[in-house]
């Protein structure tokens, strides 16, 4: 899937270049903050290829992340465990404290709504990217 096939199948809009996170993804993603207010949703969109680094989300209590494919094909791996394939409609329940990443597949573009679970004293720590060896060996 191409980003022009995203952008015309997705009901949400692909935002602009995602210049504030950039350092912590390899390759090019846009992002769209659909929601500032209660909870945290962002529409992220990756390029072929694109994905970001290892990161955990940590929380003294509730926190975490959820992640709604909405488009493309993409991935997601929590540390020290296989990859797994998304596409559209898939879910990701990501629980605080677990490191892990996501992103696109390196022939599509991949969309999803990350959802930003609310808790207490939450902060995000970003790690290092994805071998790229790892990556490479992803169908």
């Amino acid at each position: 899937m191409t980003l022009e096939e995203i952008q015309k199948a997705s009901p949400f809009a692909m935002g602009g270049e995602n210049v504030n996170y950039a350092k912590y993804f390899d390759g090019t993603s846009y992002l769209n903050m659909l929601s500032l207010k209660q909870v945290y949703v962002g529409n992220v969109t990756f390029e072929p290829g694109c994905r970001n680094h290892w990161h955990i989300h940590h929380a003294k209590s509730g926190g975490g992340q959820i992640l709604l494919v909405t488009a493309g094909r993409g991935w997601y791996q929590e540390w020290g465990k296989p990859a797994r394939e998304l596409k559209a409609g898939d879910v990701v329940n990501i629980p605080p404290e677990v490191k892990h990443w996501h992103g696109a597949a390196k022939d599509s573009a991949f969309q999803h709504l990350a959802i930003e679970v609310p808790g207490e004293e939450t902060s995000n720590e970003w790690c290092e990217p994805v071998a790229e060896a790892d990556y490479n060996a992803l169908p």
